[in-house]
């Protein structure tokens, strides 16, 4: 290569590494760069390693982002299973078929983590996204179960006598521990337990059920909904179970914290018809949000990340479908709008699901004649079928939180390499 041709390229390659070196020629002229091709052809031969900020950053959009460090767990029933047992005259009493996947929030990779003729479902991340806490009926039980995120270590965490029946459950926001509501002493009561399933606590003791509990935000608080004074309502106590109080007194249940911790929305029959209401965390200034005059309005309002608005399902126009609006209740939206159900799954389970970010939302959908997974933006558009998979009914998706960036290019160890003659 002739010394001319030889020295274009190296000024491109210091140009390409480091834009910086522009001006520094104009200001330092050829001295300044004889430094840059020293320094450029160390980098090149692995002599020294480039600072971080000398080397071009590729922008990531907060899509890309979002499709490279989340996931969506889902439920998936493989419905041939279910056939098979039929054509033999076998009328299973356990749900059957029903396993646990995984996939990128794009759709892509999809991976079946649990694999067990019972059931399976209901997946729930943990706050740092390493975990998938989930139901399980492989030992004749509903009992939690948790497992990695890739599906290793599947652990039974309860072991009820009786029936089990553990059906509801809430991680801590430190991941550390795990609410649930159980039938282990013949009644359904509010419990605690380690997330390996240690020192596992009764918080309520009372002669009807207490049910459906979630944790606050900062981890002190458990919001729970009871039947124990006659009448079902919302009821709040310490993490420890100290201090129960009554914040309703009304066919109440299904409280969410909003993400700030300083508002409960739920459901209530109060008006003759299920509709959402929201409180402060006090039980002051309860109101409702709704006036769908529906008969199924399902399952629990979901708060977006930012708390600023609530997605539901309501039937209030003779279908199931997803509705958006305000955290005070103004705006309401409906996001679908298909004859086949959207949001709510057969057997009721289904929620809507927000990214961490808030940029999109995953639903359940027979808008296919196949119960499918799908995502749309909030406002409703470019609703995308993520799973296609005849002879499966996929439902349940949970959105992980953020997960730390694999990246397998370490930029700081990056060589330039160079063409040779």
């Amino acid at each position: 290569m002739r010394p001319e041709k030889y020295l274009k390229d190296l000024i491109e390659e210091v140009y390409h590494i480091c834009p910086k070196m522009k001006r520094l020629l104009r200001e330092g002229g050829l001295v300044a760069l004889a430094g840059a091709i020293i320094g450029v052809g160390s980098i090149a031969y692995g002599e020294v390693e480039p600072e971080e900020d000398a080397l071009p950053k590729k922008s990531v959009s907060l899509e890309e982002k979002l499709y490279k460090q989340t996931r969506i767990a889902f439920g998936s029933q493989d419905l041939r299973e279910l056939e098979k047992l039929k054509k033999l005259g076998y009328m299973p009493l356990f749900l059957v078929g029903y396993d646990i996947y995984v996939m990128n929030a794009d759709g892509r990779e999809q991976k079946r983590l649990t694999n067990d003729p019972a059931f399976d479902g209901s997946p729930c991340w943990s706050p740092d996204g390493k975990k998938i806490a989930f139901i399980s009926q492989r030992d004749g039980k509903y009992e939690i179960y948790v497992m990695n995120a890739d599906g290793s270590e599947q652990t039974r965490l309860t072991n009820s006598p009786g029936y089990g029946l553990e059906r509801s459950f809430s991680w801590s926001p430190d991941g550390k521990k795990i609410v649930f509501d159980s039938h282990t002493d013949g009644n359904n009561e509010i419990y605690v337990m380690n997330a390996d399933g240690s020192d596992q606590k009764r918080l309520t003791t009372n002669p009807d059920s207490d049910s459906a509990p979630q944790w606050s935000p900062d981890g002190k608080k458990i919001v729970f909904d009871s039947r124990r004074d006659g009448n079902n309502g919302i009821y709040v106590m310490n993490a420890d179970g100290s201090e129960q109080k009554r914040l309703t007194n009304n066919p109440d249940f299904g409280p969410r914290w909003s993400p700030d911790g300083n508002k409960i929305a739920f459901l209530s029959w109060r008006d003759g018809y299920k509709e959402i209401y929201v409180m402060n965390s006090d039980g002051s200034e309860q109101k409702r949000l709704t006036n769908s005059r529906a008969l199924l309005l399902h399952p629990n309002p979901q708060w977006s990340p930012d708390g600023k608005k609530i997605a539901f399902i309501s039937n209030r126009d003779g279908n199931n479908e997803i509705y958006l609006m305000n955290a005070d209740g103004s705006e309401q939206k409906r996001l679908t709008n298909n004859p086949g159900m959207d949001g709510v799954d057969r057997a009721g389970w289904s929620n809507p699901s927000w990214s961490p970010d808030g940029e999109k939302i995953a639903f359940y959908s027979e808008r296919d004649g196949n119960g499918e997974i799908y995502v749309m933006n909030p406002d409703g558009s470019e609703q995308k079928r993520l799973t296609n998979n005849p002879g499966f009914y996929n439902h349940s998706p949970s959105w992980s939180p953020f997960l730390p960036f694999e990246n397998k290019t370490n930029e700081k160890k990056m060589r330039v390499t160079r063409e040779t003659h």
